[in-house]
């Protein structure tokens, strides 16, 4: 009987601890926010987390399952930050005054739990707060939103676990010291916070869809990462700006299966099995754009949604219905004039008025120096005297491309394509 006492219990201890593990994976995110918000302190609110899944792995065995687990963590949670405090107070007084603080804050009301998804919208503005440097942004938000690890986020960037970890904490001490509030932005700080958000989000997203740097050309995990932050921003802000972005990820994120040949080089668009775009990502991604144009709020990553839209509505390359991609372009700089965005233009009218046309501009855009040190650039001053038969130009254009490219696979797919030049003009 105590054998078969002794097996329940193990077997009870071993699904609650199941339980617990597919909770961490689905709500620490949200108990950290909360926990974050009612204690005010990232690295105590990580503490309490941690101890509040260790307090449920040691009692829901023998009390059950809470009915609402996640209550049940964050007020555990809570409680044992107050114990640590009283606990480290022997050695700063300080601490003891804070954790009177806490106990006198809290109480037995349980009604700060239940502003779960506030605080996750909250908790993605604080790390994406303008006072915070980009880098630390991007650090901060993998790790509090997205729960990257150092090594993970570090990996991602190519860059060490330590100076991940050193931007974390530097932009740790920044929120504390400068008192930046747990809050979402008023009405009238919304436009230029809400674009820091988004900033870093798809930043996050184009490293993984096109990296700066390394020897793979794409990372589909941190590509699903700024993808599922999209998602969580567009169902706590419906704003046009966020479907926007979400848009123009997904109708990205659907070519990823056309995009590199098996050896890993980079396959053009005009040259992509569309018969591998994901059609579930492109549908999605054209109702989202909808919604963001019938706003009559359409920023940028809405625009520019619009025509990765009109891409993937081409059956054919020759369906592609460049006049009107042109005129996104138009609207495009009036919102946002970068040399990035008119190189684009550059090669859209190109694809309207002719290679000569498109030349010109990218020409001017190269004697400028504002993106002479983008190979990009080279490669499509290279393209474009391609086509018009400037064989010795588009030559000298590939070498400095490659001369310019990060990627060991961009520069042989450049290096390929210098060699087909025909050998003289």
């Amino acid at each position: 009987m105590s054998d078969n006492s002794n097996k329940k219990d193990l077997d009870t201890a071993s699904a609650t601890r199941q339980v617990v593990e597919t909770l961490y994976r689905q709500e620490s995110r949200r108990v950290l926010a909360t926990l974050i918000r009612l204690l005010g302190n990232f690295e105590l609110a990580e503490e309490a987390l941690q101890d509040a899944f260790i307090a449920a792995v040691e009692q829901w065995p023998r009390s059950g399952i809470p009915e609402s687990p996640r209550a049940w963590l964050v007020s555990a949670g809570r409680f044992k930050a107050i114990d640590s405090l009283r606990r480290r107070a022997r050695f700063d007084a300080s601490l003891n005054e804070m954790a009177r603080q806490l106990e006198q804050r809290f109480g037995d009301d349980r009604s700060e739990v239940d502003e779960v998804e506030d605080d996750r919208l909250r908790l993605i503005f604080v790390c994406c707060h303008p006072a915070l440097s980009p880098d630390a942004q991007v650090a901060l938000t993998l790790r509090e939103v997205c729960d990257l690890t150092t090594e993970e986020i570090a990996k991602a960037f190519l860059i060490t676990a330590t100076t991940v970890a050193q931007r974390i904490v530097r932009a740790k001490n920044k929120i504390r010291d400068a008192h930046i509030p747990y809050e979402v932005p008023s009405l009238k700080e919304l436009p230029e916070r809400l674009d820091a958000v988004l900033r870093v989000i798809y930043l996050v997203f184009n490293e993984g869809y096109f990296a700066s740097s390394g020897e793979q050309l794409t990372r589909s995990d941190l590509s699903a990462e700024a993808i599922r932050l999209g998602r969580l921003l567009l169902d706590l802000l419906p704003e046009p700006e966020v479907a926007g972005l979400l848009a123009l990820m997904l109708l990205s994120e659907s070519r990823r299966g056309a995009r590199l040949s098996a050896q890993g080089e980079p396959i053009m668009l005009d040259q992509q099995d569309r018969s591998l775009w994901l059609r579930s990502l492109i549908e999605e991604g054209e109702m989202l754009v909808e919604q963001a144009l019938r706003s009559g709020k359409t920023g940028p990553y809405g625009v520019q949604a619009a025509i990765a839209a009109m891409h993937a509505e081409a059956a054919r390359p020759e369906d592609t219905d460049w006049r009107q991609i042109l005129g996104l372009y138009d609207v495009l700089l009036r919102l946002d004039d970068s040399p990035v965005v008119r190189l684009n233009r550059a090669m859209a009218l190109a694809m309207v008025q002719g290679e000569a046309a498109g030349l010109a501009l990218v020409d001017q855009l190269l004697d400028d120096g504002e993106l002479s040190d983008y190979h990009l650039a080279w490669a499509a001053r290279a393209d474009l005297c391609r086509r018009l038969g400037r064989y010795e130009d588009a030559r000298s254009a590939y070498g400095r491309a490659i001369e310019q490219a990060n990627q060991a696979v961009d520069r042989a797919f450049l290096q390929r394509r210098l060699d087909e030049l025909p050998k003289s003009e």
